[in-house]
């Protein structure tokens, strides 16, 4: 579809409107619209849909996305008119009012900053009308429109917000509005319109997923303090009265300091000064607003300003708003990490999948395959992937993709390579002295091949394998351009987030050079490509050679086989996830994989906690649970201190931290949820045998100090729920699956079969 763009000239928000009639009540009519960076529409004084933040972030320069909505009811026999309002986003970044991210001091600056996608904001929309006697007529942005400044001065895409209410055109919607003092709209001059193509938007859009009334807590430092009682990304909105010209501002943050102030420091990081601001229009009259282009995180509130509020509330905004699977149990402590681990997903899922909503807000691509067990157990993320990996394969490079260096001399970053964010709006190409490189890590680019895996082991369609084939096929090629002398990879950041810096970046890289590979073979056999398949299989099993010739070898301490850490040299240095990807993968000689398992245990033992970073986190739980080290997780998970997920909810906070600390940089990083797939596969027992769950097994287990649970999950065959009770002699389970899964349910499994 070819969308008209049209603006006003400005990079500031603004309005486009436009009158028409109809003659007759249309039988049927669609509105496809968007606007950059962000936009809503108003047909008749009715808002159009129940979306926030459309459309979603895309590399505007490869994509842009538009929306439809039927809007048949909406339109009215006679006068009509429809409104859009634009705002900044990403198309082009407001950096005057509030905070913007920046790198801070300890990395290198920059010399491939941020570049606005247009030097003005831009509109478009076509709405198709159909009448009863099949008559069709075309309304669209291409004439006829008229433009008005917004009365939110500014918007930035890291959640602050500027609003006049003076401003603000109110009823501009309805037909009878008067618009004469509005300028005409101006088709989109070549440096102002996209220039990706535009395509419907088939993700789930953002909406709302709860509502959070603020709760007044005190005042401290002239400010009024209040408390949401969630961490949430959200849109902020209120009442006021006052005096005309005054200005409230609301300071929106994750935690309270000492003195119960409103704390919006980043621990080790910067000041996260986000500020939504609205000025008061009129004399003691009550006034409502909400933020309109943009959304705030955090969880308390501190305002200022000399005016009466009342209704403040968050409204929690996601695109995981489609739930999958639940979980319940009588032991609290496993419902608070659950319900924390799930706000935090739907917090960082806005359109993209985000590493933290308040600090970056970056598409960093490594949990879309880490994460994704766990995420697509809990939430319906099927087209949410499809989307994160077509941004994916637009962000692929080619051979005359230029960055440039701190002496400004272009380079090349390499054909072929996946860059760990994608849409990236910040590229941060040059490695950081000592800790490697951000942008061109195997872990975050290899989410365009094993994040197509786990899509495909849990909805089974092979579409997302050919969508996804090629580009993994060239991300390996150029992995391969990096594959170091004794055959492995040292570039990337390793196990990150490890709570003991312990990052064994060559065993890291290397097990997921080999998961690549060997996943692209599988690949090819699914699509029949048997030359590839072939080749690909020959290709990891050298890499796997090549690891354990270099890798494992006999540790007389613990008297058994197991491998050690690259960068150790030749000393047996074991960590958890040292042994976990291995193990995993598959990569371990079949003679010594309960050497290696007794390795695992050991690692975790000797240190009674889970000592791993997000990357080798859901291997360390997954190979534990699958070696009958279900007790071991249990134990660890509800230590009481760091690391542990329950530390957090002890902590008081009720979303995830970024690392196993108190009072870590970021509140709200779902990077290391990997435990929910573990409520799902541990304890309910539901391992996935076939894509798309043709066929299953039941393995329950109950852990200690739990006596019932209730687990369910909607696959693309039908609902499985399973049940457990703690009973007199032992635990007992019921398992509800329908009949056209194939089943293999454990000896204390009772199976009742389901008609769907």
């Amino acid at each position: 579809m070819k969308l008209n763009w049209i603006t006003s000239g400005s990079d500031k928000p603004f309005y486009i409107r436009k009158k028409f009639d109809l003659n007759g009540r249309p039988a049927e009519a669609l509105l496809y619209a968007s606007g950059l960076g962000q936009f809503n529409a108003y047909i008749n004084g009715k808002r159009v849909g129940d979306h926030y933040l459309d459309p979603a972030w895309t590399d505007y320069r490869r994509q842009v996305l538009y929306l439809s909505f039927d809007v048949s009811e909406l339109l009215a026999d006679g006068s009509n008119a429809i409104v859009l309002e634009i705002g900044n986003g990403w198309y082009n970044w407001d950096t005057e009012y509030g905070y913007s991210f920046h790198f801070p001091p300890f990395m290198p600056p920059n010399p491939n900053p941020y570049k606005p996608y247009g030097s003005s904001l831009v509109g478009a929309f076509e709405l198709r009308i159909r009448y009863a006697d099949r008559t069709e007529e075309i309304i669209s942005s291409a004439d006829g429109c008229r433009t008005a400044s917004h009365g939110v001065l500014h918007s930035n895409v890291y959640g602050s917000e500027l609003i006049s209410g003076r401003e603000l055109k109110k009823g501009c919607s309805m037909p009878g509005y008067d618009d004469s003092d509005w300028q005409d709209a101006r088709a989109a001059a070549e440096d102002e319109a996209p220039l990706g193509a535009a395509s419907e938007s088939l993700m789930p859009p953002v909406r709302a997923v709860g509502e959070y009334e603020a709760e007044y807590l005190h005042t401290v430092n002239g400010r009024r303090i209040y408390d949401l009682g969630q961490n949430i990304s959200g849109i902020l909105s209120a009442e006021a009265r006052g005096k005309a010209g005054t200005q409230l501002d609301f300071y929106p943050a994750e935690k309270l300091d000492d003195a119960g102030d409103a704390d919006q420091m980043a621990k080790n990081w910067m000041m996260i000064d986000n500020v939504v601001s609205y000025i008061l229009s009129q004399d003691d009259a009550w006034e409502s607003f909400s933020q309109t282009f943009t959304y705030f995180s955090g969880r308390y509130i501190a305002v200022s300003g000399d005016a009466e509020i009342r209704g403040l509330k968050g409204t929690a905004i996601s695109s995981a708003w489609k739930r999958a699977g639940s979980f319940i149990c009588d032991d609290e402590r496993y419902n608070r990490i659950y319900d924390m681990i799930e706000k935090t997903v739907e917090a960082n899922m806005v359109g993209v999948h985000t590493d933290c909503p308040q600090i970056e807000r970056f598409a960093w691509q490594e949990p879309n395959h880490l994460m994704a067990p766990s995420i697509f157990f809990m939430k319906d993320g099927k087209a949410l992937w499809e989307k994160f990996l077509t941004d994916l394969r637009l962000a692929q490079h080619g051979p005359d993709d230029i960055f440039y260096d701190l002496d400004g001399k272009a380079f090349t970053a390499g054909d072929g390579l996946v860059p760990s964010q994608a849409p990236c709006y910040i590229p941060n190409v040059l490695p950081v002295p000592g800790m490697g490189s951000f942008y061109d890590i195997i872990p975050w680019g290899s989410t365009c091949i094993l994040g197509t895996w786990w899509h495909y082991q849990f909805y089974g369609d092979v579409s997302i394998i050919k969508d996804n084939y090629e580009t993994g096929m060239r991300y390996l090629e150029y992995l391969k351009t990096k594959v170091n002398d004794e055959g492995f990879l040292n570039h990337g950041l390793g196990d990150w987030g490890n709570p003991e810096n312990e990052l064994a970046r060559e065993n890291t890289e290397t097990a997921f050079l080999y998961a690549d590979a060997l996943t692209l073979s599988r690949f090819a056999v699914i699509l029949g490509r048997d030359e590839d398949a072939a080749a690909l299989n020959d290709y990891a099993q050298e890499i796997r050679r090549n690891y354990n010739a270099r890798l494992l070898g006999y540790n007389e301490e613990l008297g058994c086989m197991c491998y050690r850490a690259y960068d150790h040299g030749d000393e047996f240095f074991v960590t958890q996830s040292v042994e976990a990807l291995p193990l995993f993968w598959g990569m371990v000689p079949e003679e010594y994989e309960n050497d290696v398992v007794k390795a695992l245990r050991y690692a975790l033992e000797s240190k009674d906690a889970l000592i791993a970073g997000e990357v080798g986190l859901p291997y360390v739980i997954m190979s534990a649970r699958r070696y009958g080290m279900n007790d071991l997780i249990a134990e660890y998970i509800m230590r009481e201190e760091h690391p542990s997920y329950y530390a957090f909810v002890l902590d008081g906070e009720t979303t995830l931290g970024e690392y196993w600390e108190t009072n870590p940089r970021s509140h709200c990083h779902d990077m290391m949820g990997h435990i929910i797939e573990w409520f799902y596969s541990g304890i309910a027992g539901i391992h996935n045998l076939e894509p798309g769950f043709a066929c299953v097994a039941i393995e329950p287990y109950m852990p200690e100090g739990m006596n019932s649970f209730k687990c369910s999950y909607e696959t693309p065959l039908g609902m499985i729920s399973v049940e457990g009770e703690r009973k007199e002699s032992g635990p007992a389970y019921t398992a509800h699956i329908p009949q056209r899964i194939c089943a293999n349910v454990a000896d204390n499994v009772s199976i009742v079969r389901e008609h769907q």
